[in-house]
C-alpha cells in the first residue's frame, strides 16, 4: 500500500512489490458489464498472481463440499469462471523474454483512469547486457461495444537497435483457484490460427456455455515474419511477430480482441461473430474505438459523479467506488445481477447475494435510467419458481429466495446461512417497495412485483410458531445479517422486516383492488389467493414478536443476546483484530461481538418508522459493539450516524467504507475487491451527509458537510430528473438541470425546483 499514490481520477501505483501484486492486480481491475479483468501484466509474469479474466453469467456448479450431506443442502457451488485469456502478449527482447518476476527492471508504473476507464502500465526493461527498453501499455475494455477489449503494448528502445518479438495470444487452458476439486471447468471446441487473425472456442462442462475469442493486430514498425502459433491441443493460438526497433525508435502493436458467447449470439455462428466484430475494430482502430468507449463513461460519470472538494483520500474512494460499480453492472440484460467481487476475484463464486436489493439497488436508482433498476427486479421475479421449490426443499410454503445463486436455486454450502439467513426474503420484497416509491413506476409493482410479495408472504406464514403463553408469532432457529450469531431466535432485524413483508403485501393488495380491480382480479385467480388468506397475512404481521429490553430503551438483536458477556470493541486486544481470522468460530459465536448492521439495518431500511431518540439509543449500544468485519456493515452505521447528529463518527465510518479496499481494511483485497458494498459508499453521501429520504414517495433532502471537506457535490436521477446538488460552507444549493419542474422537500419545507435555476439555503 505504501505505493499507491492518492488522485482524485487516478488509482496510481508508483514502484512495485511482489508481495503486494496481488492487491494491486484486485485494484487496477477492470470491466463493462458483460466481461472483466484483473488488472494483469500482458506479459509473462512468474511471480504471485490471480490471473482473472470473466464472462458475465457464464458459470459452473462446482460440487459442494461439505463435511456433513443435510437435506435441502444444495449439490453445487456456482462460479464465474476464470475464462480465456485475451489480455497477453509474450514479448522477447534480443532473445530475453520479459518477465518481470525474473528480469531487471526499474521505474514501474500501473495506474487505471478512472475517468477514461483505461489500464496503463510503464517500466524500463534492462537486459542482461545493461541495455535499456521503455515498455508501456495501454489497455480498456470497450463500454460502447462490450463485446470488445483493445490493447496496445510499446517496446522503445533506449541503448541500442534490438530484435523484438512480440507473440499475442489467446489461452483457454485456465483454472480456478477456488475450484473445489481442483478440477477444470472448460472443454475445448475449437480453434485456429492464422497469420491476420486467430479464435478459441471453449465449453463450459455441465453447463454447455459456449465462449469464443479472436484477436487481430496491428503493428507500427516493419513486420519482418509472423507466424501462426497452435498448442495444448489446440486451446493456446496465437502469432509470433519479429520485428526490429532502432535505437530511440519504438514497436507498438495493437492487439483487437472480440469475445462473445452463446448467451447473445447463437452457437454455431461464434467464430464468426467473433473474426468479424475483431476485424472491424481493426479497421475502426484504436482511437476511434477509444472515442466511443470514452463517450459512454463521460455519460456515466456525468450522471453518478461526487465530487469532494479538500479531501483527496475521499475522493478517490468514491469515484473508485462508482467505477467499480459500473464496471460490473450495465443493467442491459435482466438475466444479470451483481456479485461480491464483481470481475475483480473468484471469491464467493460471483454469485447473487441479497446485497443487490439491500445496497446495490440505491446506487443504480439514484445514478442510471430507471430500466437499470428495474432489471434488477425482474432478474428476481424470472426466479420465482426457483424459490418456490427452494421453499418446498426445506419443508415451508411460498417463496425462499435463495441467499446465493446464479439461476434461482440455492448454491451457498453453509447450513447456518443456507437455511437460516431467510431474512434476504424481505430484502427483495422492500427492494420493489424502494424501487415503487422511488420512480413512481406503479406498474412493476402491479403486475409482477405482487407475485413475488404475495410468495414471500406465504413462506413467512409458514415459517413462523405461534407462541401461546406469550399470544405472538415468533421466528425461531435463523441467522440474521450479523453472521457472528448462528441458529438464534427471534432476530429482531428478521421479525421486523416480516412483520413489514407481510403487511406490505396486504397493503399493496387492497390498494390493487380499489385502484387496479382489473390486475388485482389477474393476480387473484393467478395465485389462487383467498380472502381468509390475506387475513392470515395481517394477522401474523399483527401478532409477530419483536425483542427489546425497555430498561436500556433498545430493540435485542435477538433472545438472550443480554445473556452474553457485554464488552466493546474497544476493550479488544487489536492483535486479535480481525476476529474471523484471529480467533476459533466457537469463541466468535459466544462473543458478543457484532460482524455487521443487525438492528440498525432494520432502523435503516424502515427508517421513518423509529424516533431519533430510538435511533440513538440503538447506535449508541450497538456500534460500540461492532466489528465491522463485513464490507456491507460501515455504511449503514454511518448513514445512521449522520442522522443522528453523529458527524465524526458518520465521517469515520464514510472513510472505511470508501477506501475499505484501497487502504485493505480487512487484509483481503488480495482476492478481489468488495463490489457490492460500494454501492454503500454513494449511500453514505448521498443518503448520509446529503440527507435524502423518499418520504411518501416525495425527494426529501436535509444535507449537511463534514467539517473535513471544503465541500461536496452529488446528481441524482429522480423521476425522470437530473438534481445537482451542492454542499459548502454557505449552505446548499439545488439546481434542476435536466426534466421538468418538480416540488421536493428541503429541510422539512417544500421548495420548487424549475429547470435552470439554483435554489439555494
Amino acid at each position: 500500500m505504501s505505493l499507491l499514490i492518492e488522485n482524485e481520477w487516478k488509482i496510481i501505483q508508483e514502484g512495485f512489490s511482489k508481495e503486494e501484486n496481488r492487491f494491486y492486480e484486485s485494484l487496477m481491475s477492470t470491466g463493462n458489464g458483460r466481461m472483466g479483468t484483473r488488472g494483469n501484466h500482458e506479459e509473462d509474469y512468474s511471480g504471485d498472481t490471480l490471473k482473472g479474466t470473466y464472462i458475465a453469467g457464464v458459470y459452473y456448479p462446482d460440487k459442494t463440499r461439505v463435511g456433513w450431506w443435510k437435506n435441502g443442502y444444495p449439490e453445487y457451488f456456482a462460479k464465474v469462471l476464470n475464462a480465456v485469456d485475451f489480455i497477453g502478449i509474450r514479448v522477447i527482447i534480443d532473445g530475453e523474454t520479459v518477465d518481470l518476476g525474473k528480469c531487471s527492471f526499474k521505474d514501474y508504473r500501473r495506474e487505471l483512469d478512472m475517468k477514461e476507464s483505461i489500464v496503463r502500465r510503464s517500466f524500463t526493461f534492462i537486459g542482461k547486457d545493461g541495455s535499456e527498453y521503455s515498455i508501456s501499455s495501454e489497455r480498456f475494455l470497450s463500454y460502447a461495444d462490450p463485446d470488445l477489449a483493445v490493447i496496445k503494448y510499446s517496446v522503445k528502445s533506449l541503448s541500442k537497435d534490438a530484435n523484438i518479438v512480440f507473440i499475442p495470444f489467446l489461452n483457454g487452458d485456465v483454472r480456478n483457484e477456488d475450484a473445489n476439486y481442483d478440477e477444470k471447468f472448460w472443454d475445448y471446441v475449437k480453434s485456429s490460427a492464422e497469420n491476420n487473425i486467430s479464435y478459441v472456442t471453449m465449453r463450459t462442462r455441465k453447463t454447455n456455455f459456449t465462449v469464443s475469442a479472436a484477436f487481430t493486430w496491428k503493428l507500427e514498425g516493419i513486420t519482418e515474419a509472423s507466424e501462426p502459433i497452435v498448442d495444448r491441443n489446440g486451446e493456446y493460438v496465437g502469432v509470433k511477430i519479429s520485428t526490429k526497433a532502432e535505437k530511440g525508435t519504438a514497436a507498438v502493436l495493437e492487439k483487437y480482441v472480440a469475445v462473445v458467447s452463446d448467451r447473445y449470439y447463437d452457437t454455431k455462428e461464434l467464430e464468426e461473430v467473433a473474426q468479424r466484430k475483431a476485424r472491424t475494430a481493426k479497421d475502426t482502430g484504436f482511437s476511434s474505438l477509444f472515442d466511443a468507449h470514452k463517450a459512454k463513461w463521460e455519460n456515466i460519470w456525468h450522471m453518478g459523479d461526487v465530487t469532494i472538494s479538500g479531501d483527496i483520500p475521499a475522493q478517490q474512494g468514491i469515484r473508485f467506488n462508482i467505477y467499480q460499480l459500473n464496471c460490473t453492472y450495465s443493467g442491459d440484460d435482466p438475466r444479470l445481477n451483481i456479485g461480491p467481487k464483481g470481475f475483480t476475484g473468484e471469491k464467493y463464486g460471483g454469485s447473487t447475494y441479497w446485497d443487490t436489493e439491500a445496497y446495490c439497488l440505491y446506487f443504480y436508482l439514484g445514478t442510471r435510467e430507471p430500466e437499470i433498476a428495474r432489471n434488477l427486479l425482474v432478474y428476481r421475479h424470472n426466479h420465482l419458481e426457483k424459490a418456490k421449490e427452494n421453499s418446498r426443499k426445506l419443508g415451508t410454503r411460498g417463496a425462499l429466495y435463495p441467499m446465493v445463486t446464479m439461476n434461482g436455486e440455492e448454491c451457498h454450502n453453509e447450513w447456518e446461512i443456507t437455511f437460516e439467513e431467510i431474512h434476504r426474503n424481505a430484502a427483495i420484497s422492500y427492494a420493489i417497495k424502494n424501487y415503487t416509491d422511488y420512480t413512481g413506476d406503479e406498474n412493476y409493482l402491479i403486475e409482477k412485483g405482487i407475485d413475488v410479495l404475495v410468495e414471500t408472504s406465504r413462506y413467512w406464514v409458514s415459517r413462523v410458531n405461534y407462541n401461546p403463553q406469550k399470544d405472538v408469532m415468533m421466528i425461531l432457529g435463523v441467522t440474521g445479517p450479523n453472521e457472528y450469531e448462528n441458529n438464534v431466535n427471534n432476530n429482531w432485524y428478521t421479525n421486523l422486516m416480516a412483520k413489514w413483508n407481510l403487511k406490505y403485501t396486504v397493503d399493496t393488495l387492497n390498494y390493487m383492488k380499489d385502484k387496479y380491480p382489473g390486475h388485482y382480479e389477474a393476480c387473484v385467480e393467478r395465485l389462487g389467493i383467498k380472502e381468509e388468506e390475506i387475513k392470515e397475512f395481517q394477522h401474523v404481521s399483527d401478532k409477530m414478536y419483536l425483542p427489546e429490553d425497555k430498561e436500556l430503551g433498545i430493540f435485542l438483536q435477538q433472545d438472550g443476546y443480554l445473556d452474553k458477556e457485554q464488552k466493546l470493541v474497544s476493550e479488544l486486544d487489536p492483535e486479535d483484530l480481525p476476529l474471523n481470522k484471529k480467533w476459533s468460530w466457537d469463541r466468535i459465536l459466544r462473543s458478543c461481538f457484532i460482524k455487521q448492521a443487525d438492528v440498525l439495518q432494520g432502523l435503516w431500511f424502515l427508517n421513518d418508522q423509529f424516533t431519533l431518540e430510538e435511533k440513538t439509543r440503538n447506535f449508541d449500544f450497538y456500534e460500540p459493539r461492532t466489528v465491522h468485519e463485513s464490507s456491507l456493515s460501515p455504511c449503514v452505521y454511518s448513514i445512521i450516524a449522520a442522522e443522528i447528529g453523529r458527524v465524526e463518527k458518520a465521517y469515520e465510518l464514510y472513510l472505511r467504507t470508501a477506501r475499505l479496499d484501497l487502504d485493505n481494511y480487512n487484509k483481503d483485497t488480495d482476492d478481489g475487491l468488495h463490489i457490492t458494498s460500494m454501492a454503500g459508499t454513494w449511500m453514505s453521501i448521498v443518503y448520509g451527509f446529503g440527507g435524502m429520504r423518499i418520504r411518501n414517495r416525495k425527494l426529501s433532502l436535509k444535507p449537511f458537510k463534514p467539517s473535513a471537506w471544503k465541500g461536496y457535490s452529488f446528481r441524482i436521477m429522480f423521476r425522470d430528473r437530473l438534481i445537482k446538488v451542492s454542499v459548502d460552507d454557505n449552505g446548499a444549493t439545488l439546481l434542476l438541470e435536466e426534466g421538468e419542474p418538480i416540488d421536493i422537500l428541503l429541510f422539512d419545507s417544500t421548495v420548487t425546483l424549475k429547470p435552470g435555476i439554483e435554489y439555494r439555503k
